[in-house]
């Protein structure tokens, strides 16, 4: 791994770290401070700019008493001062009482500054869980 590409992994991993935290100032921290930032949750609308972005972090963070993530199939690309990183989020949270388990796509995308590596993009879409090996798929 370069070292770029371990400054992005960091960078993702603190991204998970604020979220895990539920702490807005750690995910304020962690993001490009512009107008240009972009933000999509499973089931939102596209949320564009610093103020819709955070006010979304905030009403998530606030709705939910605990959040964890397992990170698999995470893949690093870089190209000049953007990177990029998708991945499957695989949560486990408590809303409303109720304990919910959900696998997300996402991309996660960084510019580098003289800050290091931020946010700048980030998206995921809910996936189905593939059936189980002994199920035969039906077509319809």
């Amino acid at each position: 791994m370069t070292a770029d590409e371990q400054e992005v992994a960091n960078a993702n991993r603190a991204f998970y770290r604020a979220f895990e935290s539920l702490d807005i100032k750690r995910m304020e921290s962690l993001w490009v401070k512009g107008g240009e930032i972009q933000c999509g949750h499973p089931g939102w609308r596209i949320l564009r700019g610093w103020k819709p972005v955070m006010e979304s972090w905030r009403r998530i963070f606030e709705n939910t008493p605990s959040i964890h993530f397992t990170l698999t199939d995470v893949k690093i690309e870089i190209h000049g001062e953007f990177a990029w990183v998708t991945l499957y989020e695989n949560l486990n949270s408590t809303v409303e009482g109720q304990k919910v388990s959900a696998s997300i796509l996402t991309t996660n995308i960084f510019q580098k500054s003289t800050d290091g590596w931020r946010m700048i993009h980030h998206h995921g879409s809910t996936v189905a869980q593939a059936p189980p090996d002994d199920e035969t798929p039906t077509v319809h």
